[in-house]
């Protein structure tokens, strides 16, 4: 099965099906002896960043698994020490990285840039976010840490607080659990709602879901997945809309009294106001372990794509 993936972009969540998934997942398990020591199965290749956008997790995970695969890491995360700052064009720039490298990792404000960047280049582009539509690597690391966590994704309720507008992980994770049998609960502040077009695509597929303003204790005692969002001052052209907006929920063990015993809270970090730190102590709590599942599916990616 890994015979698909090799010379693979990866763009969208969208692109990968509910095998390609699984197989991701199995490939993710194969590299846990690996994630603390070293490994010479990419040994000779090359990946190259280009980080248009601020990043920790997802630049340091990268290179952290292309160097435990046993590859280099070339790139950049200043664009303005680039020929970017001198006029050339995004598109210019990846041709000329392409030469240097057998992969490049992108992170771009705008919207459709891996895509445009990957119709460029002959060799393999990853998407490490792309504006506000899209993060399907941040979206493979939800899903494992679901299945890994639950032992199955199917059945499970999962509910969403938080900024469902315009965060790019929350719209690919949901793309992505479509490809298996879940329920949404959708927490948000009315200006945050999930855009249309992603209700729309629940409804054409039949899921179950229910949309609140407020986090109450009926939704929280359905939940097996709490998955939450920072509100992004970043994303918000009005800074006006934001103020209205920052802070509206805070997660706290007060809170999740009614909470099932086996739930988990998930965050594609980083966090702000919206949960409250004595969560980190409890057995709910996955997202630093999350940040380490993020090694493994990137590990995982760059071993399919280049071995």
């Amino acid at each position: 099965m890994s015979k698909s993936f090799r010379g693979r972009d990866v763009i969208s969540i969208r692109d990968f099906t509910r095998d390609d998934l699984i197989t991701i997942f199995k490939e993710a398990d194969s590299m846990e002896p690996y994630a603390k020591t070293k490994v010479d199965i990419l040994k000779g290749k090359i990946m190259a960043l280009m980080f248009f956008e601020p990043s920790t997790r997802t630049k340091l995970s990268f290179e952290a698994a292309m160097k435990r695969l046993g590859g280099d890491v070339i790139g950049f995360s200043e664009p303005s020490m680039t020929s970017i700052a001198k006029g050339e064009s995004l598109i210019d720039t990846a041709r000329v990285v392409e030469n240097y490298a057998d992969i490049i990792v992108i992170r771009h404000p705008n919207e459709g840039a891996a895509k445009a960047v990957a119709e460029a280049v002959d060799i393999p582009v990853i998407n490490a976010g792309s504006g506000a539509l899209s993060h399907p690597t941040q979206a493979l690391i939800d899903l494992y840490s679901m299945w890994k966590e639950k032992g199955s994704i199917d059945g499970l309720t999962v509910l969403f607080l938080g900024d469902l507008k315009y965060s790019r992980t929350v719209r690919s994770l949901i793309y992505g659990l479509l490809n298996f049998k879940v329920n949404f609960i959708l927490v948000s502040p009315e200006l945050l709602k999930l855009k249309d077009e992603v209700r729309g695509q629940l409804k054409d597929a039949g899921v179950s879901y229910v949309e609140r303003s407020s986090l109450t204790s009926d939704v929280i005692r359905e939940a097996d997945v709490i998955y939450v969002t920072r509100i992004q001052r970043e994303r918000f052209a009005d800074p006006m809309e934001y103020e209205r907006v920052k802070g509206s929920y805070r997660l706290s063990l007060e809170s999740l009294k009614e909470a099932k015993r086996d739930l988990i809270i998930l965050h594609p970090l980083p966090r702000v106001d919206e949960m409250d730190i004595e969560l980190d102590k409890t057995a709910y709590a996955k997202y630093f372990k999350q940040v380490f599942y993020g090694l493994l599916v990137r590990m995982a990616l760059l071993k399919l794509i280049l071995s």
